[in-house]
């Protein structure tokens, strides 16, 4: 009976102890998950929104990116907007944020694709975007470029992917 308790309890702390190094040692593909489903959050805004904390969340997102960034994305309309910069993301940001509406965004059927060594990725996904200015749902698919750096992942490339329609 001592036995069946014993391998019960080793059993449970082995257990735990792949739950904690799970938490504490999250795999690339999750920390890059979470980290674009935090880019989405920092994008969507409210009407309502308090200009701090409109200004608070332009710069957080600035700091997911690189120096070097180069984002490239289509608009309604057959417009094109291209970013060679944090700061050009965060003033137009916070331009649009003024601009009153909302604007709502969710990254869905995320693949992320490490690359050998796993300091970048590319990341194909599929973007839900609804503003207060329509009711379509509008969907684009995205690649982003992340390259590790001091232990973060940041975006480095961002570029809509042309369908066919």
């Amino acid at each position: 009976m001592k036995i069946i308790i014993r391998l019960a309890l080793l059993a449970i702390v082995v257990a735990a102890g792949v739950w904690l190094w799970t938490v504490l040692f999250p795999r690339p593909e999750k920390v890059i998950r979470q980290r674009l489903a935090e880019v989405a959050r920092l994008v969507s805004f409210r009407a309502d929104e308090n200009p701090l904390a409109a200004l608070g969340g332009a710069r957080k997102l600035a700091g997911f990116c690189s120096p070097d960034l180069h984002v490239k994305l289509a608009a309604p309309a057959n417009a094109e907007h291209t970013f060679e910069s944090r700061d050009e993301i965060v003033q137009t940001l916070l331009a649009a944020r003024g601009a009153g509406g909302t604007l709502k965004i969710e990254f869905v059927d995320v693949l992320v694709t490490l690359a050998p060594g796993q300091q970048s990725a590319e990341v194909d996904l599929t973007a839900r975007i609804q503003s207060s200015g329509s009711n379509e749902l509008n969907l684009q698919e995205i690649k982003f470029t992340l390259r590790k750096t001091d232990g973060e992942w940041i975006i480095t490339r961002a570029e809509t992917v042309l369908t066919f329609s």
